[in-house]
């Protein structure tokens, strides 16, 4: 009983040192905290604490757009070489790959038919013609009549436009070259019938070459025909210029896109058509404000940024425009001499007292 009595006692004297030593410690610890002053300001936001807070005075500046999108390379013409008429390849007069001249023989169709036909509609014409000189000559002496004489003239005219009408078909036996450029691979042989609906090959002029892309719709009205362009190409690493000369009237209403055409030297050949291309438009600079990217706050419905009014911060709602990787313009809701907060603005509220530790000046600030 006395052993069970000791223990009991040595407990309980345990538990009250322990007590104790929470108790002054607890003290201590509050007593610090009393005596800590501006605890929990710089962060808080609490009721009177003031955030010190970073700025910038924002100022005009100039800055350009920058458009990139991806295009098309064409060629400046392209064409498939097909028959007008019907025939067999009597002869191929061009190696595949290889450039040639406009008015060049490319393909001859067999026209032994058409020179027979071709001969005896001009032995026609020459006999209706001989006819209508002598029944004009007699017309004159007034020795026949109006009607033999508009009879024989009439005879004549049709004949000549039968020999014209032969002789065309005969030209189109022979195929040649529309323009100047490179000739593809070729798809017949010597002794193919070939119809209207057989490509022999294709012939395209890459110089220059001509370049498809779009735009988006707002920078339609700020592009114009002369503007410079460069681009890339796969497979190089050069940089290529161009320059735009045609834009589409009216913007595609299902892509909200403008097209436009640019064209391109390409003296050595080295762009080639139907590569894919990455291009960049520089639009002209302009005077304008632009605030550090990480200063922006996105909403549901725009954005917003924090601004320093008289030793509070003020909540505005802006308009951007153009995004650089360190920079983003601003269209509307902010003016040169404004005093921009660019640090801790996810603290912050409308209304938040600030005071302002570091402050800058961007672009031309006054």
């Amino acid at each position: 009983m006395k052993l069970a009595t000791g223990r009991t006692s040595f407990i309980i004297g345990t538990i009250v040192v322990v007590g104790a030593l929470v108790l002054i410690k607890f003290g201590l610890l509050k007593g610090e905290a009393a005596h800590q002053p501006g605890r929990g300001v710089a962060g808080g936001g609490g009721s009177g604490s003031i955030t010190s807070v970073r700025a910038v005075v924002l100022g005009t500046q100039r800055m350009a757009d920058r458009i990139t999108t991806v295009g098309t390379i064409l060629a400046n013409e392209d064409v498939d070489v097909r028959s007008e008429i019907s025939g067999r390849v009597e002869s191929i007069s061009f190696t595949e790959g290889s450039r040639v001249s406009k008015g060049q023989l490319l393909v001859k169709i067999a026209d032994a038919e058409l020179r027979a036909e071709t001969a005896r509609a001009e032995s026609r014409l020459a006999i209706a013609q001989s006819e209508a000189d002598r029944q004009r000559q007699l017309f004159e002496q007034t020795l026949t009549s109006q009607r033999e004489y508009d009879t024989a003239t009439n005879a004549f005219n049709v004949a000549k436009a039968e020999a014209a009408l032969v002789r065309a078909q005969l030209d189109k036996t022979e195929i040649k070259a529309p323009f100047d450029g490179k000739v593809g691979l070729r798809f017949v042989s010597e002794g193919s019938y070939v119809s209207p609906a057989t490509q022999i090959t294709a012939v395209q002029d890459d110089t220059p070459v001509k370049l498809d892309f779009s735009i988006p719709e707002r920078y339609a009205a700020r592009l114009h025909a002369g503007d410079k362009i460069r681009f890339t190409v796969q497979g190089t690493s050069r940089t290529f210029d161009g320059t735009i000369y045609a834009l589409e009237p009216s913007i595609d209403t299902a892509t909200r896109t403008l097209r436009v055409r640019a064209t391109s030297p390409n003296a050595d050949g080295a762009l080639v058509p139907g590569a894919f291309a990455d291009v960049e438009i520089v639009m002209q600079d302009r005077d304008t404000i632009a605030i550090p990217s990480y200063a922006l706050i996105p909403e549901l419905k725009g954005h917003r940024v924090f601004v320093f009014v008289g030793g509070k911060a003020e909540s505005r709602s802006v308009e951007i425009g153009t995004r650089t990787d360190e920079s983003v313009e601003i269209v509307r809701g902010l003016a040169s001499g404004d005093t921009l907060i660019t640090s801790a603005i996810l603290q912050l509220k409308p209304g938040t007292p600030v005071t302002v530790s570091v402050i800058d000046s961007v672009g031309g600030a006054p």
